[in-house]
Formats: structure tokens, C-alpha cells, sequence
């Protein structure tokens, strides 16, 4: 064998198929995201919720849809284990838990919003792709519709199911605060989900919500409007290091500290913004500090999301840090204390959230 010659590998049939036939699934999964987004808007999941098992002619007359696009697309649902299939019958079935996760807006396992951004995120990524080349960044305002929304849906539930219950009372003092009348700075607010469930919840506190992407805020005004909150929220665009405000009792941050490009800079802002007393309470992906804690189905997600969401938008921006979607608690305890702030501490966890404690 000379120099330039590589040994054979011995390639296992059986371990290559099997992988072969991982990927096909792999494939029918990325197709299945579409489909469970058109299902949704079709009203496809809440007819089959609502009325038991149907063939596909009934779903269709129903729903008002095409009967042979919803029989192939039941097919697909069947084949995936999303419904069941009577074969005897010719009906499908949508089993209850199964309309909990995909009809229920106000369950915490509600999941419509989580396809709808993976498949906005999935049509962008020929640009992220290009971009990767280079090394250049994609702003988060540069994404499509189904991103903002489906972001807006998929975390507002998780909000829905924590903000109030779990993460505000596992903060030092801060129910209380917010009882009384706190002020309070949501920064990278978005649509103003967080913003606006804090508000009805806390009547006596008054809020400014913030993000940099001026099409969010404008969202994010009409549904305090139509929330009955204007009165005690107002937002503005502002970057995380320019926000306006001082003395707040509470500065919160969900789900995006690691999107910033200089979340150094952005914490530096939030120790200057604070009261004496007062409290940056920080929400993050659910991860561990090293790559091998987080090789499961959650890091799977969010590593991916990272590539294609996170780590562009971070890298569009001034300083381009790009800390990733799977930061973990060691880089983000890092951040905060590095601006000043030295008491740090994680006050709650959920599967797919940690959720932390910063003061002065």
C-alpha cells in the first residue's frame, strides 16, 4: 500500500440500511410539518376532534375541502400515527390526546405553533445556507411570516402555562412587587405575548415592551389594544442596549438573550435600567453546558432552530457573539456577571425552558 492509498472500510449492510430507511422517515417528518400546518388551517384536526371517526369524504364535507387532497392527506396522517385508521370502516380517528396536542390552544402541549415556525425556518433555509458561506448573518426581520408567527404561537403557550404559575413566583419578591405596582421592561417582546399576559395579570404594575423589529411592535400595539391593556403597556422599537426607562422593578427577557449579537452589551443596559432591588429574570432553551448533554430530541430541535434561526440573527447584528439556541446556564451566567450583576441563580426549569434569576 503506498502513502497516498486509504485502508478499505468494511461497510455494514444492515447498519446502512438501517440508516437508509432512518432517513426516509426523516423525510416523511419534514413533509409532515406541512402537513400538520395545513391540517390546522384546513380545520382538518378540529373537525376529526369534533365529530369522532369520519371517512374522507366526510371530513371533507365538513371542512369544505377537496375530497381527494384529504384523503391522501389522511393517508399521511394515518401512516405517521397522527390519527388511527379503521380499516374496516374506511374512517380515521383522531385520538383524544393526540386533539389536546393539536387543537387546544390554551394546553401547555399544544404544538401547531412549533410546526408552523420549523416550517417557516425550513423555507428560509436557502438563504442561511448562502449565508453560511460567507459567514454573514440573516436578521430576524428578514425571515417570513409563518417564523413570526409560529414563534408568537409556540411560545405564548408555554407563557400560557408558566409566566404566571411557575416562573414569576419562583422570582424573589417579585409577585409581591408586581401586586403592589411594579414597572417592568419585557425586552425582545415580539408580538407582546409575555408583555400583555403580564398586564392583565398585574393591573397595579405598568409595562414597556420592546423589539428591535419594528413589525413586531406593530403587532405587538394592536393586540394590547384588542387585550383592554394599552392603558398600562406601551412599546417601542429599541435594540436590548438602547431600551428607554431606568428604576424598573423587573426587566424580563424570553427566548432571546442568545439571539442578541452583543448580549454583553444588552446586560450591561439591563444593570444600568435596574432599581437598586430590582430583578432581571431570564428565560432560555432548556440545555446543558456541554454538546453531549444536549444529544437528545429537545437539543436535536433546538440545535437546529440554532443553525437556521438563532445563530444567522445573531451574526446580522453588531458584535455577532452568536452564545446559540443551546447556550446552556455556564455561558449565560457568564454574560450576566460579567455586566455587574452578581447574584445569579437558576429559580426554574421546565423541559424546554430554564429560567433565571439576575440582581445587583
Amino acid at each position: 500500500m503506498t502513502a497516498t492509498e486509504q485502508p478499505t472500510t468494511a461497510i455494514d449492510q444492515d447498519k446502512l440500511m438501517g440508516f437508509v430507511f432512518r432517513a426516509v422517515d426523516e423525510v416523511g417528518a419534514t413533509l409532515n410539518t406541512a402537513l400538520v400546518v395545513m391540517g390546522e388551517r384546513l380545520g382538518l384536526y378540529r373537525a376529526l376532534a369534533d365529530a369522532g371517526p369520519l371517512t374522507p369524504a366526510e371530513l371533507a364535507e365538513r371542512t369544505g375541502n377537496a375530497e381527494r387532497y384529504i384523503r391522501e392527506w389522511l393517508n399521511a396522517q394515518a401512516a405517521g400515527r397522527y390519527i388511527d385508521y379503521d380499516p374496516d370502516s374506511g374512517r380515521f380517528t383522531l385520538p383524544a390526546e393526540h386533539a389536546v396536542a393539536l387543537t387546544d390552544e390554551a394546553s401547555a402541549a399544544y404544538l401547531p405553533g412549533f410546526f408552523q415556525i420549523a416550517l417557516g425556518t425550513v423555507l428560509d433555509s436557502p438563504r442561511i445556507a448562502d449565508a453560511a458561506r460567507t459567514g454573514q448573518g440573516v436578521g430576524w426581520h428578514d425571515h417570513n411570516a409563518d417564523v413570526f408567527n409560529g414563534c408568537e404561537r409556540f411560545f405564548r403557550t408555554m407563557y400560557n402555562a408558566h409566566l404566571l404559575a411557575d416562573w414569576l413566583p419562583a422570582l424573589d419578591g417579585v409577585v409581591a412587587k408586581l401586586e403592589r405596582g411594579a414597572s417592568v421592561a419585557d425586552v425582545g417582546c415580539g408580538h407582546g405575548a409575555s408583555t400583555i399576559l403580564m398586564a392583565k395579570a398585574f393591573p397595579a404594575s405598568t409595562f414597556v415592551g420592546s423589539d428591535y423589529h419594528e413589525g413586531s411592535i406593530i403587532t405587538a400595539r394592536q393586540r394590547a389594544a384588542e387585550a383592554g391593556v394599552g392603558d398600562r403597556v406601551r412599546f417601542e422599537v429599541a435594540a436590548a442596549s438602547t431600551y428607554s426607562g431606568s428604576g424598573y422593578d423587573l426587566v424580563t427577557m424570553f427566548d432571546c438573550l442568545h439571539d442578541m449579537g452583543d448580549p454583553a452589551g444588552a446586560a450591561r443596559h439591563v444593570h444600568q435600567s435596574l432599581s437598586a432591588d430590582g430583578t432581571w429574570m431570564i428565560v432560555e432553551p432548556a440545555a446543558g453546558d456541554r454538546v453531549e448533554d444536549n444529544l437528545n430530541p429537545v437539543g436535536r430541535a433546538y440545535y437546529s432552530f440554532s443553525t437556521l434561526l438563532c445563530t444567522p440573527a445573531s451574526l446580522s447584528q453588531e458584535v455577532g457573539l452568536a452564545l446559540g439556541a443551546q447556550a446552556g446556564e455556564a455561558r449565560i451566567r457568564d454574560v450576566v456577571t460579567m455586566a455587574g450583576l452578581s447574584r445569579f441563580r437558576r429559580a426554574s426549569e421546565t423541559p424546554f425552558n430554564l429560567v433565571f434569576e439576575a440582581r445587583p
